[in-house]
């Protein structure tokens, strides 16, 4: 769906969920620049049993000039033309329903109720505003010629990942960087979040910890508050001696928020958070912080009888008893009974470093699933391949597998890529698609290598990073290269086939 579809409709109502955040009334704050400028009939609104009482949100309306109207619940309402309801969908608990004769939804949490006209429902997404300022690009509208709707925007983004920590969708990233914002009404904002009831809740909570002694991790359920409050005290918590992974929680209108935080190598957040909501969430972050959303309905089809702070306290053995670790420096890999297969001979293409910066400076190379900060080395190169999947590649096994060859890359080679990779240049602080580096390569007959199909969950640091790991599950594939016993790492199962061939061994 794109907002165009919707601008069949001359009236245009905007509900945000009951007891809207900064998040919620960003993104309708979004919708409804748009809608104006379209000379659409266009309200703002909001429902439910209170009126936004947060001195920041106060603030947010105010500052931004945002004309969001509170409709009282006993107070009859039917919508005529279209009611889109954003950052919630029409249906669900935390939204009430106003009768309506056409409805669109618009939402980054997981879907629930779809019964709608129109749908655009992106559950990866760390924020919604970071939803409609993608929709709003895509149609061309001039975001960044307006302080206040940027402002809004990058603050809804701001408080919905924990402020950016628990940031992980390339998209969000995107737009932090990209929109133009008020520095100074954002730091008022900011200080204006925490009230002396949050600051009890807190202290509270951080007094009933649940803490496992095998594992060194704590779990804290905290009584309904703002999901930074949760940041707050997964934060304290990692500074407890015998804690190394936490993950505090607390219930809202519509299933549970939680914050995840890791200070081990062997445990990413981002990750953690993912297992933890795998099938009736979402979750993500970066690798020492990351947050999530469980979805209340979904949560109880799947567990209707187990109590919350059991289900994460099991659910946090369960990911620490479900893998198994292998350092490749130290270890190497038994290939008598691995399958040798041989890189097929197509295209790949590949980046060297050099071409991006000059030796020692930083870049972030950013990828559908996370962000690496490097600093650039000689003769430093990565296979970029089609799916946009990004990894490094000894320098070598390139000069020794692969041959350069001269020409552009064909636009068919990103025909895969839901996320085409970027690439940061801290030096002048800009941002550039990985396409403009690109050179493309041919696997030569000698690029060889061992793998055996995954049936358990592995992490495996490679031999040049052993800070990061390469994580693989059941289907993946366990591959270790034919010169080198001790360069193990990770082949993605679903794409191991259409790059390698078997060959007899």
């Amino acid at each position: 769906m794109r907002l165009a579809d919707l601008e069949q409709y001359s009236s245009i109502t905007i509900q945000c969920h009951d007891n809207p955040d900064a998040d919620a009334i960003g993104a309708g704050f979004g919708l409804y620049c748009y809608f104006k400028s379209k000379h659409k009939k266009v309200r703002l609104v909001y429902s439910g049993q209170n009126r936004i009482k947060k001195k920041n949100l106060i603030l947010m309306k105010e500052k931004l000039n945002i004309p969001i109207k509170y409709i009282h619940p006993k107070r009859e309402e039917a919508v005529s033309g279209l009611l889109i309801t954003v950052d919630c969908q029409y249906g669900a608990g935390n939204v009430r329903k106003l009768p309506a004769e056409h409805v669109a939804i618009i939402d980054h949490h997981p879907q629930e109720c779809a019964d709608a006209d129109h749908v655009c429902i992106q559950p990866h997404l760390g924020s919604c505003a970071t939803l409609v300022w993608s929709m709003l690009k895509e149609e061309g509208f001039p975001i960044n010629e307006n302080m206040d709707l940027g402002t809004a925007l990058y603050y809804g983004l701001f408080t919905d990942t924990n402020q950016f920590s628990e940031l992980f969708n390339p998209l969000d990233m995107d737009m932090r960087e990209e929109i133009s914002y008020n520095k100074r009404l954002l730091a008022q904002f900011r200080n204006s979040n925490i009230s002396l009831k949050e600051l009890e809740i807190a202290g509270i909570a951080m007094i009933r910890y649940n803490y496992n002694d095998d594992y060194r991790f704590a779990v804290i359920k905290a009584q309904p508050c703002d999901p930074n409050i949760l940041g707050l005290i997964s934060d304290f918590l990692l500074q407890v001696e015998e804690i190394d992974t936490c993950v505090v929680y607390n219930e809202i209108n519509d299933g549970y928020k939680l914050s995840v935080r890791s200070c081990i190598k062997e445990v990413n957040a981002n990750e953690l958070a993912a297992f933890l909501t795998e099938g009736i969430g979402s979750g993500g972050g970066h690798e020492e912080k990351a947050g999530g959303f469980i979805s209340m309905r979904l949560y109880e089809e799947k567990y209707p009888v187990l109590h919350s702070e059991a289900y994460f306290s099991n659910r946090m053995t369960e990911y620490f008893d479900s893998y198994t670790l292998i350092f490749a420096k130290q270890e190497e890999v038994d290939s008598t009974d691995m399958q040798k297969y041989r890189r097929k001979a197509e295209i790949m293409c590949y980046v060297e470093a050099t071409d991006i910066a000059g030796v020692g400076q930083r870049i972030s190379l950013r990828r559908e699933t996370d962000t690496m900060d490097i600093e650039v080395e000689e003769d430093m190169y990565f296979a970029v391949e089609r799916d946009g999947t990004l990894h490094v590649f000894p320098s070598e096994h390139f000069k020794k597998y692969i041959k350069p060859m001269e020409g552009p890359v064909a636009e068919e080679y990103f025909a895969q890529m839901s996320y085409m990779p970027t690439v940061k240049v801290w030096a002048d602080g800009n941002t550039y698609s990985i396409k403009n580096y690109l050179k493309m390569g041919m696997p030569t007959g000698d690029f060889c290598i061992y793998a055996k199909t995954l049936t358990s969950n592995v992490k495996v640091f490679p031999k040049w990073d052993d800070e990061r790991y390469m994580r693989g599950m059941p289907g993946d594939y366990l591959a270790v290269s034919e010169d080198d016993s001790h360069n193990i790492f990770i082949e993605d199962g679903s794409d191991f086939l259409n790059k390698f061939e078997p060959v007899a061994k």
